[in-house]
């Protein structure tokens, strides 16, 4: 008796969760997050953001927009209140970041290091856009292995290409595509970002569509000691934003931020 009841444990039960099916290699795996990507291609929402601004840790409320192509537009808030404490704009081309705490400015061109003179994390703005919405950017011309964990129905995404390597974990359960992390990691094996999400809901696009998204992300990026901790209060996806909103006109003789001050003239 005791003999059949230990080999009954020992026999392994059925897996909780079946693989679906359509998603059994890397090129379909690939394609889907292309699509998800796809299905987002604006945003405006508010958010609790805990931050490095500059060399002080931040936590406080942040107005974001953003639009494929290189748009985006921050306004950091002071947790004192509700003025602004920072604004960021990227126009697609050029971007501009206006410091009212340092009264001081930045301009250049809008690349994946614009957004880390705000937050201090380097991504492009598109990918920032992405992964605000809980999607994921892929490595191109990728190739790996997909597994199915079946006990928590979880796929497990392994990928390389000649620039690296990205790990992936989407969950798969009840016909959900939700990125619960993704690592992209450099030729040498050094992380060069890691995002993980938490909490997802629906949303409904301005079409009526339903989107899951993240409540709650962490961005990390030990290149640049740097981690972005985001909860989300509301977003709306989607939605017409037109160019102006992403064009930022700063006030007239601000001081180049980091610049030293001119030389004090003697006085005869």
């Amino acid at each position: 008796m005791v003999a059949a009841t230990l080999a009954l444990a020992a026999c392994p039960g059925p897996a909780r969760y079946p693989r679906p099916a359509g998603t059994d290699d890397v090129p379909s795996v690939v394609a889907r997050l292309e699509r998800s990507r796809a299905e987002a291609a604006s945003f405006r929402g508010a958010s609790v953001m805990d931050y490095w601004l500059g060399s002080n840790r931040v936590k406080g409320s942040m107005l974001v927009m953003g639009s494929v192509g290189a748009k985006v537009r921050f306004n950091a808030l002071s947790p004192a209140g509700e003025s602004v404490m920072a604004d960021l704009a990227c126009d697609g081309r050029d971007f501009v970041l206006v410091d009212f705490q340092n009264n001081c400015m930045l301009t250049g061109p809008c690349s994946r290091d614009s957004i880390a003179q705000l937050l201090r994390i380097s991504l492009t703005p598109d990918d920032f856009l992405h992964l605000a919405l809980g999607k994921t950017p892929v490595l191109p011309q990728a190739t790996g292995t997909v597994t199915w964990d079946a006990s928590n129905g979880r796929y497990r995404v392994s990928l390389q290409a000649p620039g690296g390597s990205q790990d992936i974990v989407i969950d798969g359960r009840d016909g959900r595509w939700d990125v619960l992390s993704s690592e992209l990691r450099d030729a040498a094996s050094a992380t060069v970002w890691k995002v993980e999400n938490t909490d997802f809901s629906e949303v409904k696009d301005a079409q009526g569509k339903a989107h899951r998204v993240p409540e709650k992300s962490r961005l990390t990026q030990p290149s640049q000691k740097a981690d972005l901790i985001v909860e989300w209060e509301q977003r709306e996806l989607n939605v017409e934003l037109s160019a102006d909103k992403f064009v930022l006109a700063p006030p007239a003789g601000l001081p180049q931020c980091g610049a030293k001050p001119a030389a004090a003239t003697a006085t005869p």
